[in-house]
């Protein structure tokens, strides 16, 4: 699979398909194949291969493996409350490891050349309580190709609950968003779980957009794959332990997981640096799609290897936009073909230096789309930005 058949695949599927309306890009896209190129030429001189990694296949056992043996700890083992916390939390790492990684690099094709491999890869997230389905609809396609976009992106749609863009309305509440938006993020797992995949398939629509639902072999996963879930998180340990300490252990695993997932995706984009774009009358983004990741994307802590291994590269985010279907090990590679081409082009690179400047930039940002009056610096459509490191 080539970066150009992989950009179309990001970038032009979902505005083809019927149920959707036709957001588009404009703008010159001479950069974006200048990046592609580069990129190509880099692999080439190296004889990388982009996919089928042998770090990834050892990756994947490990993370799997601490899964396993953390379930059976768990369910089997634990000989007292402060061992049971102290597996939870081992777990719940463990599932976001699954998703930051393995399901992650399958669902958007980057594991492997072989698409079944691919798809099996992406199956891991319903293991864990996802739908794989879903995923590509919500995250894949219309996350990945309108970054930022209120009312298209719904990765920043947390509806009354929370204002993540300044396109968003405001509710009297949001002025406290910045506290205890924290503490919710830790029942994103659980809302996935035993909420959101099921209202979106009932009401064939994820966040504001319309999806097709899955139909045969499709919808087969969807059922198995819960099924499989809530055996292993409820059917199972009921055998062993009352309803509530498996209501208790099943919350704090997911809560771990939700924790880490939401925060890794809210430093890359709902960030001080990272623009909220806004379409004029015809629907269409005055900047080439390219262009568009950049100034909506932000890297961090991009020299902390444990993170990175951890997190799935997904610290290079800028990389991971432009180039979804290559695997994340490489993006260290990547991230210095494509931040030198934007420092040569005055194209922005928006990084911040660590994970803590992340947060607080977060932070800073939440509060203010939070504030009674909206300031001015809310409403740009677009955040001209030249390229820049902060934090």
């Amino acid at each position: 699979m080539s970066l150009d058949s992989s950009h179309r695949e990001t970038a032009g599927a979902s505005s083809t398909d019927p149920l959707e309306e036709r957001l588009t890009f404009s703008g010159d896209n001479t950069f974006h194949r200048e990046l592609r190129r580069r990129v190509e030429a880099e692999f080439k001189r190296t004889g990388t291969s982009q996919r089928d990694s042998p770090r990834m296949y050892l990756k994947t056992a490990v993370i799997l493996a601490v899964f396993a043996l953390s379930y059976v700890a768990l369910v089997f083992f634990a000989a007292n409350a402060w061992q049971a916390v102290a597996i939870g939390i081992v777990l719940g790492t463990a599932t976001a490891g699954i998703g930051f990684n393995i399901m992650h690099d399958g669902g958007h094709q980057s594991y492997s050349a072989h698409r079944g491999v691919n798809r099996l890869m992406a199956l891991a997230l319903d293991l864990v309580g996802g739908s794989s389905y879903i995923w590509q609809w919500k995250h894949a396609r219309f996350h990945h190709t309108w970054v930022n976009v209120a009312g298209h992106d719904s990765d920043i749609d947390l509806g009354v609950l929370g204002r993540l863009s300044p396109l968003q309305p405001r509710r009297p509440w949001h002025r406290w968003q910045h506290i205890y938006l924290w503490p919710l993020y830790g029942v994103t797992a659980i809302r996935w779980h035993l909420y959101g995949d099921f209202r979106d398939m009932i009401t064939g629509t994820v966040g504001e957009r319309p999806f097709a639902r899955p139909r045969g072999w499709d919808l087969a996963g969807f059922a198995l794959g819960k099924l499989v879930f809530f055996t292993l998180a409820f059917g199972l340990p009921l055998f062993f332990h009352s309803i509530g300490m498996v209501l208790v252990f099943y919350t704090l695993v997911s809560a771990v997981a939700g924790l880490l997932l939401a925060l890794v995706f809210q430093m890359a984009h709902v960030v001080e640096p990272a623009a909220f774009p806004v379409p004029d009358e015809a629907l269409r983004l005055d900047t080439p799609w390219a262009i568009h990741q950049l100034q909506t994307t932000v890297d961090f802590a991009r020299d902390n290897r444990a993170l990175s291994w951890f997190i799935g590269g997904l610290n290079f985010q800028i990389e991971h936009h432009l180039f979804p279907r290559i695997s994340h090990v490489h993006y260290p590679k990547v991230a210095r073909v494509v931040e030198a081409a934007c420092r040569e082009h005055g194209v922005p690179y928006l990084v911040h230096r660590s994970f803590a400047a992340g947060i607080a930039s977060h932070y800073r940002l939440l509060k203010r789309l939070g504030r009674p009056v909206v300031a001015e610096l809310d409403i740009v459509p677009v955040l001209i930005a030249v390229p820049v490191a902060t934090g």
